[in-house]
């Protein structure tokens, strides 16, 4: 078990203000991994205290310091590449092959693709053939709240471009997967950073996440988790106007058509049981065109028959637990609330797995003869559940897949590129994906409704964090 009761406040480890010790869970055996501390007010208020005091340092640092800074980050980090993922797979439960092969490598992928962002940025520019120039500023003392689901990916999609733009921060990681952050700030450290300019304190939402978004000297907040958390930090922020970035949830839709390559079901089961299924973008509304509806319910159903379930500590492809005892429960719930508004359950269902009784594992459960009202259409699960939902016309399709508070990442698999087109315009999210075909490194992440304010990853990722100024008269 790792003592990790220290905070990251300018430059050094530090002793919390008080006692209030919390126990991080290894999903997979309920065994406790880590105890923590829950930072205080006074923890939270010298953190950004030395936030703020290395502002001005930071800020009117060269861009040459800035990418000296990351590139050593960036060694350090692929140096360190296993350490990561074997604290990420111990933490939050993903298996560890897929620990290495996607959850710590998401990091050295920030850092990559913010790097390259920093170095083609102009931070000042000439507005056309006037005498007005445009000069692009840091937003100040930001506050970084990550989730725990994809853990390091989150936190280096706010720290890179923040420290990019010139701008401090407070980080609070999620209390439930807080030990990657932790080893984050040895690697700022080992590379460098200067005091204050990165800053860390656990605590959970109640707690340091309110004391930090409604901070008054907070500039900005970035927030990814919830829809409803969300929705409190943007009261918080909004008495003194800090600007305010949120990645939220999703419920995506998967439209397949009959003319579907012959693999897009399996994929999308597949896509779907990812990271045991707790992806905001993850496409948990199947909506199959009824001529081949029947077929791609035996499809799904043999592919989840095939999905393993197991430890995160095992080697291969597998799906290890979901994060905690309270996602657990959540999920069983709402699998019962499928099964008892009579969406037919393909297979899966409540209980764990065979022979895994300890741990927080889920069967991969499909459902059938769903419709959009159904509270498993409707909610975001966040757990190995695919709602497989028929429809007629393409007209139906957009109808159905747009009728949800969210709008993340929607999914077309045809292979009429025209309709394909023809829906991506129509479909209301910020990403589409056309045919198994993902995002290019750099494209801007974020949503429409209630997934969010902003985007994350490339240039848009990257301007979040800067405010312009207009000067006139530059000569």
């Amino acid at each position: 078990m790792l003592d990790k009761r220290k905070f990251y406040i300018n430059g050094q480890w530090v002793d919390p203000s008080n006692k209030n010790d919390l126990e991080v869970i290894n999903p997979s055996d309920e065994s406790v991994c880590a105890i923590i501390s829950l930072g205080s007010q006074e923890d939270t208020d010298a953190a950004v205290s030395a936030a703020r005091a290395a502002l001005p340092m930071w800020s009117s640092s060269s861009k040459e310091e800035r990418i000296a800074l990351l590139e050593r980050l960036y060694d350090i980090y692929k140096r360190r590449m296993d350490e990561m993922a074997e604290v990420i797979s111990i933490e939050m439960g993903a298996p560890i092959d897929f620990s290495k092969a996607a959850q710590a490598p998401s990091g050295t992928n920030a850092i990559e693709d913010f790097l390259n962002q920093l170095k083609k940025f102009e931070f000042e520019e000439q507005l056309d053939d006037s005498d007005n120039q445009l000069i692009y500023e840091p937003k100040g003392v930001c506050a970084l709240i990550t989730p725990w689901n994809w853990p390091i990916s989150q936190v280096a999609l706010k720290v890179i471009p923040a420290i990019a733009a010139g701008c401090t921060m407070v980080l609070k990681p999620s209390e439930i997967a807080p030990l990657d952050s932790m080893l984050f700030a040895d690697m700022l450290e080992e590379a460098g950073c200067p005091a204050g300019v990165f800053n860390l304190v656990n605590g959970d939402g109640a707690g340091v996440g309110s004391q930090l978004t409604s901070h008054p000297d907070i500039d900005m907040v970035s927030f990814t988790g919830s829809t409803r958390a969300g929705a409190l930090i943007s009261h918080n922020a909004a008495d003194d106007f800090k600007r305010v970035g949120l990645e939220l949830g999703g419920k995506g839709a998967n439209i397949i058509f009959a003319d579907a390559d012959e693999k897009a079901v399996k994929r999308g089961v597949r896509h779907c049981f990812n990271n045991t299924g707790q992806s905001c973008n993850a496409p948990t509304r199947m909506l199959v065109e009824r001529s081949i509806y029947n077929q791609a319910v035996e499809i799904a159903k043999e592919t989840a028959l095939s999905t393993k379930t197991d430890i995160a500590s095992k080697e291969g492809k597998h799906l290890g637990p979901v994060v905690s005892k309270l996602q657990f429960d959540k999920i069983q719930a709402l699998i019962q609330a499928g099964i008892d508004e009579n969406a037919t359950l393909v297979t899966g269902g409540t209980g764990k797995p065979e022979g895994l009784e300890t741990g927080y594992f889920i069967k991969p459960t499909i459902f059938a003869d769903v419709n959009n009202q159904m509270t498993i259409a409707q909610t975001e699960i966040f757990g190995p559940v695919l709602s497989i939902i028929p429809f007629d016309t393409e007209e139906e399709a957009i109808e159905i897949a747009n009728d949800t508070p969210y709008g993340l990442t929607n999914y077309v698999q045809t292979q009429d590129q025209e309709r394909a087109k023809r829906m991506s315009k129509r479909l209301l999210s910020g990403t589409v994906e056309l045919n198994g075909k993902g995002a290019a490194s750099g494209a801007p992440f974020g949503g429409f409704k209630h997934s969010g304010i902003g985007r994350e990853g490339g240039e848009h990722g990257f301007t979040e964090f800067v405010e312009v100024k207009v000067v006139t008269g530059w000569n």
